[in-house]
C-alpha cells in the first residue's frame, strides 16, 4: 500500500522495491483514512510504507478497531519523528512488525533501519522506540558540532553520512552543493554529507532530535520542538501537537506549543505546562500554549513550521 507521494523518495523507492519482487501496489492518490479501512482487507494487503502523522491519526478514526488488518505483514515508516506513543497505538491497532527507516532523498533512501525487535513498548529496552535505528551496511555517520567537530557520544550534533547512496550533486548548484558536502570528496567521489538533522549516537543507534533549522534557542540553550511534542501528545487530550519559537525580549526566542485538542476534552495552558514540567527540564517548559484546528503538514507528513512561524515573526529583522 502506497500513500507516499511518488516524488518522494520514501514513495518511489519502495514502489520500486515492490515491483521489483513482483507485487501488486496499491496506489492512493491522497490519504485517506476511510479508503485505507477498505483498501487493507479488500486488496489483502501484505506491506505498506507510512509517514508518522498517518499511523498517529489512524488509531483515532471511528471504526479503526473493526478493520480487519490480519493480512498486514510489515509495516515500514519514517520521512518525520514519530512519538512513542502515536508508535505504540499503530502496534497495537495493526498488530504486525514495524520498521523505522531514516534516510533523505539525497541519500537514495534509508541511512538506518530500527528493525521489529527493537518496537518493544514493554520490554528493557524501550527507550528504543525514540530511536531512528543502526546505520545500514554501507553507511557510515558522525555527529559534528558548529565547527565540523565530532562530538561525543550521546552529545547532540548534526547527522553526517557518507556512503555510496549520497547524492552526486544539487542540479545546476554546484553553492548548494559545497555546502551539502563542507569537506569535499575523494577519488571515488564519497564525502560526508549534511544531513540538517540534529541528532546523537547511543550504543551504536541513531536518535534523531528535530531538524537544525527548527531549533528554538533560548537563553543560549537549545531547545528541541521534537521533545516538546513528544511530551505534550503523551497527554490524553492532545491529538495532535507543533512546536515553534516565538519573539521574547528576555530570552529571545521561546517555545510555543500549537495544540489540537482530542475530541470531546478540553485542556487548559495550566493543565498542558505542569504535565510538561513533569517531563522536561524548565528551559524546555513552553511559555505558552495555544490551540490551532490543524496542524499543517507536506505531503511527506512534515509540519510545515516556517508556515507555522510567519505570523509571529511579522515585521522583524531577524527570524531568530
Amino acid at each position: 500500500l502506497h500513500v507516499l507521494p511518488l516524488f518522494h523518495i520514501g514513495g518511489s523507492g519502495v514502489a520500486t522495491v515492490g515491483l521489483y519482487m513482483g507485487c501488486a501496489n496499491v496506489v492512493h492518490r491522497d490519504v485517506d483514512p476511510a479508503a485505507i479501512f477498505a483498501d487493507i482487507p479488500g486488496h489483502r494487503v501484505n506491506a505498506g510504507f507510512m509517514v508518522p502523522a498517518l499511523l498517529q491519526f489512524l488509531p483515532m478514526m471511528p471504526g479503526a478497531s473493526d478493520v480487519d488488518f490480519s493480512s498486514l505483514e510489515s509495516i515500514v515508516y519514517g520521512a518525520s519523528p514519530i512519538t512513542e506513543e502515536a508508535l505504540v497505538a499503530s502496534l497495537a491497532l495493526l498488530k504486525c512488525p514495524h520498521t523505522q527507516v531514516y534516510g533523505l532523498t539525497e541519500t537514495t533512501g534509508a541511512l538506518t533501519l530500527l528493525v521489529p525487535e527493537d518496537h518493544d513498548p514493554g520490554g528493557p529496552r524501550a527507550k528504543l522506540l525514540r530511536s531512528a535505528g543502526k546505520p545500514l551496511p554501507g553507511v557510515e555517520l558522525r555527529i559534528v558540532d558548529g565547527g565540523g567537530h565530532d562530538v561525543a557520544a550521546g552529545e547532540v550534533g548534526e547527522v553526517w553520512a557518507r556512503t555510496v547512496q549520497n547524492l552526486k550533486g544539487y542540479w545546476r548548484d554546484p553553492e548548494a552543493t559545497a555546502e551539502a558536502f563542507p569537506e569535499g570528496r575523494d577519488d571515488q567521489g564519497l564525502g560526508w554529507f549534511r544531513t540538517g538533522d540534529a541528532g546523537y549516537m547511543e550504543d551504536g543507534y541513531l536518535f534523531i532530535h528535530d531538524r537544525i533549522k527548527d531549533m528554538i534557542v533560548s537563553g543560549g540553550e537549545n531547545v528541541y520542538p521534537a521533545e516538546i511534542e513528544n511530551a505534550l501528545m503523551a497527554h490524553p487530550s492532545v491529538a495532535d501537537v507543533a512546536v515553534i519559537g516565538i519573539p521574547s525580549e528576555r530570552w529571545g526566542e521561546s517555545p510555543l506549543a500549537l495544540i489540537v485538542p482530542a475530541p470531546d476534552t478540553n485542556p487548559s495552558e495550566e493543565e498542558l505546562i505542569a504535565h510538561c514540567r513533569q517531563l522536561l527540564a524548565g528551559f524546555k517548559i513552553p511559555a505558552a500554549v495555544e490551540r490551532i484546528d490543524a496542524v499543517p503538514r507536506n505531503p511527506s507528513g512534515k509540519i510545515l513550521k516556517t508556515e507555522l512561524r510567519k505570523p509571529y515573526w511579522e515585521a522583524r529583522d531577524r527570524q531568530v
